[in-house]
């Protein structure tokens, strides 16, 4: 073996560690860490990101990573913050803290198998494993949406951004992907998705107003006082009985008609 080989030999395994930055022994720390270098540093992640290797350790950052995250929209919920969450989809109870994590596995299997699709149309030679892990990591911004989650929008955008721009940046570095090619693609998918994302949060955020609010007249309203007032018929004379259901009567159509005119607010 000549000098020069030996010599690119010894390169060739000085390079290695970089490029199998992401450790396939699970740690926590190594989470942690990972999970920094993508908010931190995308491209030198996606850059050393190892392919293969198994899913279980992508699986188990998605976990963390929703784990974490669902942990900030419970801790909101105890503070009131969590009425419209745009990072957890709503009020967060212990119980949920158990499926959501469950809920973004299967979640990340589905956009692993959508990213595939699109990352082989545009000529990616990625296997399916290739294409869960890039999705996989991008759930490292979970936790950080869901802390400015509360703020009307603005978390929503930044989410279908941010989220985009990590799945571009794996296009250029796992994929290698033509940069042209991932500009325009990613730049019609962020369009789309922050436009649905503006439309899906407003009727949420509208629903979840008017909910309340037929809440609060059935309880403080006339129909509520009605009902509790029906719950003593049997002790009431004939005359007593019908003026209540009169009354009864005459709230079920105000709130017929505060309920109609809602809606019809709403689809304006």
């Amino acid at each position: 073996m000549t000098d020069e080989q030996n010599s690119q030999n010894e390169e060739t395994e000085n390079t290695l560690p970089e490029q199998s930055s992401t450790s396939e022994k699970f740690d926590i720390n190594t989470v942690i860490q990972d999970a920094l270098k993508v908010v931190t540093n995308p491209f030198g992640f996606y850059r050393g990101m190892p392919t293969s290797g198994g899913y279980t350790n992508p699986i188990i950052f998605v976990v963390v990573m929703a784990l974490a995250t669902a942990l900030v929209g419970f801790v909101f919920n105890l503070i009131g913050l969590a009425k419209f969450n745009a990072a957890i989809g709503g009020a967060m109870t212990i119980g949920m803290l158990i499926f959501v994590p469950v809920f973004a596995v299967i979640g990340s299997f589905i956009g692993g198998a959508i990213l595939y699709v699109i990352w082989k149309l545009m000529g990616s030679e990625k296997n399916f494993e290739a294409a869960y892990r890039c999705v996989a990591y991008t759930f490292a911004i979970g936790p950080i949406i869901a802390v400015i989650s509360f703020i009307p929008y603005i978390a929503g955008i930044i989410k279908s951004l941010w989220g985009l721009f990590l799945l571009y940046v794996a296009s250029l570095e796992v994929h290698k992907i033509k940069e042209s090619t991932a500009k325009v693609v990613f730049g019609v998918l962020a369009a789309i998705s922050v436009i649905w994302g503006i439309s899906s949060e407003r009727a949420a955020r509208k629903w979840v107003n008017w909910a309340e609010e037929v809440e609060n007249n059935f309880e403080a309203g006339t129909i509520g006082n009605a009902v509790k007032q029906l719950e003593d018929m049997e002790e009431m004379t004939p005359e007593e009985a019908g003026r209540k259901m009169g009354e009864f009567l005459k709230g079920m159509e105000q709130f017929s008609k505060g309920l109609e005119e809602s809606v019809n607010e709403d689809s304006e």
